[in-house]
C-alpha cells in the first residue's frame, strides 16, 4: 500500500495545499487539535500529563482505518536554548523533541510505534524544513531501552539519571519543584505537598534523529552502541 503525504483541502497563502500528515489508507498520522491530543495523552500516557505549558506545538493523531487510536506531540526541549549545547550552532527553531507518544493496544498493524514515528518524521521534514534534528528519551519506566527509536534509525547518545517525584501515582521531573511559572494543577499540588513526595531516580536514554546528516558532524555528544532492549 502506497504511503503519501496528506494535504489540506484549502490552498495556503503560498498557493499550494499545506502538508497535514503522512501515511496510507490503512494507517496514517495527521494533525489534530491540541485539546484532543492533550486529552489522549493525559488519559493514557504513563506520566498522566503533557509536557511544559509552552513546550509543545505539533499535535499529531495516529489513525488506523480512520479511527483515532493515539497521538504524538513534538515541540521544544525543556530548555530550548540548550539545544546548541547538544548540536553546535542549533537555533531554537532548528530542533524538536518528541515530548509525548501514546498508541492504543487496539491497533492491529505490526510495529505501530516505529511506523508512527517514521511517518511523523516524513511529515516534519516537509512541513518544517528548518528542523535539523529530533531528540527523544526512552524512560526506564517503559521497560525497554528505546527499541522503537532503534527501529527508526535514531542514533544513541548515552544515558543519564534523572530525579523524579511521585505523588498520588503521578510523576513529575524535579524541575517541577522550582518551576513556579507553570500553574498547572498537578504542579501546584506537587509544590504545595512537597513533604509528601517520594523521590525516584530513573535512567533515561537519549536518542537523536538527524534530518540533515551534515548536522550530525556538529553533535557535541559521543555516539554510543545501542543498549540492550530489556532488563535481564
Amino acid at each position: 500500500m502506497e504511503n503519501k503525504y496528506i494535504l489540506s483541502e484549502q490552498i495556503s497563502l503560498y498557493g499550494e495545499p499545506d502538508c497535514i500528515g503522512f501515511g496510507n489508507d490503512e494507517f496514517y498520522i495527521k494533525e489534530i487539535p491540541k485539546k484532543i491530543s492533550n486529552d489522549i495523552i493525559i488519559k493514557n500516557h504513563y506520566s498522566k500529563k503533557v509536557a511544559g505549558f509552552a513546550t509543545t506545538y505539533i499535535y499529531l493523531g495516529v489513525f488506523e482505518n480512520n479511527v483515532l487510536l493515539g497521538s504524538l506531540q513534538y515541540g521544544f526541549m525543556m530548555n530550548p536554548a540548550a539545544a546548541k549545547n547538544i548540536v553546535d550552532g542549533t537555533g531554537i527553531y532548528e530542533h524538536l523533541e518528541l515530548n509525548r507518544m501514546w498508541l492504543s493496544d487496539e491497533i492491529e498493524i505490526k510495529y505501530p510505534e516505529s511506523r508512527a514515528i517514521s511517518f511523523s518524521i516524513k511529515y516534519i521534514k516537509r512541513k518544517f524544513p528548518k528542523i535539523k534534528w529530533i531528540q527523544s528519551f526512552a524512560d526506564e519506566r517503559c521497560g525497554g531501552f528505546g527499541i522503537v527509536y532503534q527501529a527508526c534509525s535514531f542514533d544513541f547518545y548515552g544515558e543519564h539519571i534523572s530525579d523524579f517525584y511521585s505523588l498520588d501515582g503521578e510523576y513529575v521531573h524535579k524541575i517541577a519543584l522550582t518551576h513556579h511559572a507553570d500553574k498547572r494543577p498537578l504542579y501546584q499540588k506537587i509544590r504545595a505537598r512537597k513533604d509528601e513526595l517520594q523521590k525516584e531516580s530513573l535512567r533515561q536514554f537519549r536518542y537523536i534523529k538527524f534530518l540533515n546528516q551534515k548536522w550530525k558532524k556538529k553533535c557535541l555528544l559521543k555516539e554510543m552502541p545501542y543498549p540492550k532492549h530489556y532488563k535481564l
